[in-house]
């Protein structure tokens, strides 16, 4: 029995330091099972419901929510209470009628954002990576674990906007100066800015860009970390009214 849990569960205090939880209200928690996000980047769909949006009191109510199929992620229900759901993703509750994005705080914590009906149904992916393939079509790899093929040309860096459940393109925001960014690792997680630059190094250290925030500061981060929401401002609702 303590082999199975100890697959199924990690100890809060071992918990990776973006989970929105206290690290001394349980001994437990639940660990997200393998899929579209990594382990250390996702919270398990039982944590969303039962530690952050308090719609049950202990886990066999959130299981039941869950279960049932209650809670969509991305338009779909998941009725795995493991299932990982990451940044980026659409969590809505039907009954409810609440919708979520998943988005870094500034301390780095994922944390489910309000967003209100007319931004409810699309999110945005970027592309970590390309290939082409038969018949001369590119397969685009994407952040949140989807591969995708299209016809069109699209470069490394760029962010799709996908309708979901469909899982459509509908747009695409390019990597590039003056395209609005938010930045998702490094001290400056969370924060939004315009890219003024993007600096090429050809030695072996990582490209970074110059980021201008809304107080007109400038910072160097990773180009990594910039992830593109918007050309001239952003398309998705943001904490703080951005």
């Amino acid at each position: 029995m303590a082999k199975m849990g100890s697959r199924k569960h990690l100890k809060r205090y071992k918990a990776p330091k973006n989970w929105p939880i206290h690290p001394k209200e349980n001994k437990w928690t639940v660990k997200p099972a393998a899929g579209p996000h990594a382990i250390e980047e996702s919270l398990s769909l039982l944590i969303v419901v039962r530690d952050i949006l308090g719609l049950a009191d202990n886990s066999r109510e959130a299981k039941r929510i869950i279960n049932t199929g209650k809670v969509l992620v991305d338009g779909r229900a998941r009725k795995d209470y493991k299932y990982p759901v990451g940044f980026m993703d659409v969590v809505q509750i039907p009954k409810t009628e609440e919708t979520y994005r998943i988005l870094p705080d500034t301390k780095g914590r994922l944390t489910l954002h309000p967003i209100p009906k007319g931004n409810d149904g699309f999110k945005l992916c970027k592309i970590t990576d390309k290939t082409t393939i038969k018949e001369n079509k590119t397969q685009l790899n994407l952040h949140d674990g989807r591969n995708m093929i299209v016809d069109e040309s699209y470069s490394v860096g760029d962010v799709v906007s996908l309708n979901v459940p469909n899982q459509e393109i509908t747009d695409n925001f390019k990597f590039e100066e003056g395209a609005m960014v938010l930045i998702t690792g490094g001290k400056h997680t969370g924060e939004i800015g315009k890219i003024n630059e993007v600096i090429i190094n050809k030695s072996s250290n990582p490209n970074t860009v110059i980021v201008e925030n809304d107080k007109k500061n400038e910072f160097l981060t990773l180009k990594d970390y910039a992830f593109v929401i918007g050309k001239d401002e952003p398309i998705i609702s943001l904490p703080g009214g951005n």
